[in-house]
């Protein structure tokens, strides 16, 4: 073959060809009008959503200032818990009664829990008051029932272990004994009567 024939041949579409361009529609152009409204809509979104993420954050820092010494309040609370029992031992150690300079140690500690309460307070860590309250799973943790028909059911009497607060959220919950009424034993004889 020649080259001008061959040139032909290129220049002319195979039956496939034919077929493949037929069966494509062309594409829709865009009008400049729905151009700048598709654009105008991603950039209003994209608006939007930045807004969003730096109100996020903003919470975030907020939080992270407010709470970022939880943790370390959290522990920190063993070493009032610590301090505590260490009054109560002195207090009811026979042997130490007898020292005269006892008063003066334990006057000393509470010294120093009252210095760390102090802390606690400036920080926004209060204790749970929960003796004599209606006992609050958001607040409490019951580790014993006590029968008791002068409170109440449901009645906190008893704290084991303190309960505290940092600002709104719970630091640690209080360890309670709840009160729930005592169960007559002259109404299960008469039930056990009526059931045979």
């Amino acid at each position: 073959m020649k080259k001008s024939e061959e040139k032909e041949q290129e220049k002319k579409p195979s039956k496939d060809e034919n077929e493949t361009q037929e069966k494509v529609t062309p594409i829709k152009e865009e009008t400049p009008e729905e151009k700048l409204k598709t654009v105008q809509d991603k950039l209003l979104r994209t608006l939007a959503e930045m807004e969003n993420q730096r109100r996020r954050f903003e919470k975030e820092k907020q939080e992270a200032f407010e709470f970022g010494g939880f943790n370390f309040a959290s522990e920190s609370l063993l070493l009032l818990d610590n301090i505590d029992r260490a009054i109560a031992s002195f207090k009811n150690d026979e042997s130490l009664k007898k020292n005269k300079d006892l008063n003066k140690i334990i006057d000393g500690i509470e010294i120093v829990k009252k210095d760390l309460v102090s802390i606690f307070r400036k920080n926004g860590v209060e204790a749970i008051e929960c003796i004599n309250k209606k006992f609050d799973p958001n607040f409490h943790q019951a580790m014993l029932e006590v029968e008791d028909n002068t409170k109440e059911s449901g009645t906190v009497v008893q704290e084991m272990q303190k309960g505290y607060m940092m600002k709104s959220r719970l630091l640690r919950p209080s360890l309670v004994g709840v009160t729930k009424k005592r169960e007559e034993k002259e109404e299960k004889k008469w039930l056990f009567l009526l059931v045979v």
